[in-house]
């Protein structure tokens, strides 16, 4: 990856850079990307542009590398936060909205964009035909928010409540154990 020399042009380094992205697949070419990430700081840019650009197959082949990396490097994506929130409902594929959950759900989230994080999780959360993976993520983030706007746990609570049934066990695993915080957090509010 290393071959690819200082580019002047924009268009020409992004060409490139989606070359790379789209040359393997799996957890092995994952990691190549993270190195990629962490040897190139010159081209983070480039590569957030690449995710943010909601293009098949190469938004979600590079945001999984880049949730990975910003977990020990939130600063590559503290500055687009607003842009993901913005985008997410938008996102085409599960695994690009899967890890731009994640990314969201351990970064502070941008007050002003609570409301469509709020609409996109609650939609997906009670839609069917989402994946398990991406309704946990929802979940977790939704928890999140109701710690800071406790109006929300009682609707939460009756979301998860309503999918339980019709859900993977590993939805129910997670379900039951955020709807344990969420009753000891009603219990406390009420006292």
């Amino acid at each position: 990856m290393d071959y690819i020399s200082d580019y002047n042009n924009t268009s020409r380094l992004r060409n490139e850079l989606k070359k790379v992205v789209i040359s393997g697949q799996g957890r092995k070419h994952t990691d190549r990307l993270v190195e990629l990430l962490k040897k190139h700081p010159e081209w983070h840019n480039e590569l957030i542009n690449i995710y943010l650009s909601n293009e098949e197959p190469f938004s979600r082949k590079i945001v999984w590398a880049i949730d990975l990396y910003s977990e020990r490097n939130p600063d590559l994506v503290l500055p687009y936060l607003q842009t993901i929130a913005d985008l997410l409902p938008r996102f085409s594929h599960d695994g690009l909205r899967r890890h731009s959950l994640h990314i969201l759900s351990r970064l502070p989230l941008p007050a002003d964009k609570l409301g469509i994080l709020i609409s996109t999780c609650f939609d997906w959360l009670l839609a069917p035909h989402y994946p398990a993976a991406i309704k946990v993520c929802c979940m977790e983030l939704l928890y999140r928010i109701s710690n800071q706007e406790a109006e929300l746990r009682k609707e939460l609570a009756d979301c998860i409540e309503f999918r339980l049934s019709e859900e993977t066990p590993g939805f129910k695993n997670r379900a039951l154990k955020i709807l344990r915080k969420l009753s000891m957090d009603m219990d406390s509010q009420d006292r």
